[in-house]
């Protein structure tokens, strides 16, 4: 118990140092600032989900503490990354019984809860800038006006914030748990056996949940920004998943690489990529690609 306060407190005081890091402004400061729950999900996946526990609430309280205030989208980053390790190592006897084996908590439902995760940060963060969508949009609009002059591009930002934070959020939590599992995974105290990354499956519900945010958008309000937060979190998720089937879909090719790389860098340099490749994603959690395509390559049976 004494190593995992230890442990739990010297990686929330790393976090916290990440966390204070954005304050210098610069560009290594935010991308320090984005490695904070790193610390947090080694600590809980290599020593016990209470050792995480304890480096959160520490994060939390040392940012709180010289701050002065309890800056809800600290909380939410430092319990956030404690949560999904914690669901990375829950498991349950498998169900077919079969020689004590585990059955591990589903990647894709970790993929959904990294995009609420995403979504939460910034409503978390909503408060800080305004408390409707006037005066959201007003104080961003004034933060950008320092930067920048061409008001039209102000105008598609104030509006591109908030969906864009929680895709990105959601992403660099899925980052971080990837790489903290690395971490973990060589010196040995992964507990979890390593999964295909490209096999992951999205619960048929999240299409529903799709629906439901792209529905919200059309309320008035910070509900309609926040839905515009949640469905972009959602098809972050789904881009994910299509990149899975790309990788499933290429398996064999001799240009498998040039493939798979442009589409990476058209995704990333271009954005709307992302758009097409979410619903290759849809199309999976529809009409399960990956499974036609695998019966597909197998060889065919042998008739006597």
């Amino acid at each position: 118990m004494v190593q995992i306060l230890l442990v739990g407190t010297g990686a929330g005081l790393t976090a916290a140092l990440l966390l204070a890091s954005v304050i210098s402004g610069s560009i290594a400061a935010a991308f320090l600032f984005y490695l904070a729950p790193l610390p947090i999900l080694i600590a809980a996946l290599g020593w016990s989900h209470l050792a995480g526990l304890v480096a959160a609430a520490s994060a939390t309280a040392i940012v709180a503490a010289f701050s002065g205030i309890l800056l809800l989208p600290v909380a939410m980053i430092s319990f956030g990354a404690w949560w999904l390790a914690y669901l990375t190592l829950l498991a349950r006897p498998a169900s077919n019984g079969s020689g004590g084996k585990l059955e591990w908590y589903p990647v894709g439902r970790l993929v959904l809860w990294a995009a609420a995760i995403g979504t939460l940060i910034v409503i978390a963060a909503v408060p800080s800038f305004g408390t409707d969508q006037e005066s959201l949009q007003s104080a961003l609009r004034k933060s950008y006006g320092r930067l920048l002059f061409d008001r039209s591009t102000i105008d598609l930002l104030v509006i591109a914030v908030p969906p864009a934070a929680a895709a990105f959020s959601t992403i660099t939590n899925l980052l971080n748990l990837w790489l903290a599992a690395q971490i973990v995974r060589i010196s040995g105290r992964l507990a979890r056996p390593w999964p295909e990354l490209s096999s992951f499956a999205l619960p048929p519900a999240a299409t529903g949940l799709v629906a439901v945010a792209i529905t919200g958008l059309f309320l008035p309000d910070l509900v309609g920004v926040l839905s515009g937060a949640w469905a972009a979190s959602l098809l972050t998720a789904f881009a994910l998943l299509g990149f899975a089937v790309m990788h499933c879909a290429t398996r064999g090719m001799s240009a498998r690489n040039v493939v798979l790389g442009i589409t990476y860098v058209a995704a990333l340099a271009l954005g709307w990529p992302l758009l097409g490749i979410s619903m290759l994603g849809f199309a999976e959690t529809l009409f399960n690609i990956r499974a036609r395509i695998a019966s597909r390559r197998r060889p065919p049976s042998l008739r006597i």
